[in-house]
């Protein structure tokens, strides 16, 4: 019961950041664009684009969370937040700020990325073994 649990908490945990980061474009626009142009080079920062790209992560998001169309969304995640932690490379690789990095640019919150990509990797590896899902419950 330990393993369906476990996929449970990371497909809830995965599922929540990327509903709550979508919520963000759409309630928020000028804050999505201010991290877009900060940390990604401005990639998506236009104002049209964050209700639709809103919009559609909350759906993704929740689809994760519940566990449905997981053989398509949970490769849409792992792009996406793979795109995500490519992004901030530096900040992964020198989270400390001792050779990439200042003291003053690093960001160290950032370091967690790297597991929550991980994560990602983990809900595809034993999708099959997730029977908690709601897909699982209807058969898929």
């Amino acid at each position: 019961m330990l393993k369906p649990l476990s996929l449970l908490l990371l497909r809830t945990g995965t599922g929540l950041l990327l509903t709550i980061w979508g919520l963000i474009k759409i309630a928020a626009p000028q804050a999505s664009i201010g991290v877009s142009e900060t940390y990604y080079g401005g990639v998506l920062s236009l104002n049209a684009l964050q209700l639709p790209l809103g919009v559609l992560q909350v759906l993704l998001g929740l689809s994760i969370v519940l566990g449905l169309f997981r053989k398509f969304t949970y490769p849409i995640q792992s792009v996406v937040l793979g795109l995500g932690l490519l992004a901030i490379w530096k900040y992964i690789v020198d989270p400390l700020g001792l050779y990439l990095l200042t003291e003053e640019t690093r960001e160290v919150l950032f370091f967690p990325s790297l597991t929550v990509f991980a994560a990602t990797l983990v809900l595809l590896a034993f999708r099959s073994e997730d029977t908690l899902s709601l897909d699982a419950k209807l058969g898929r």
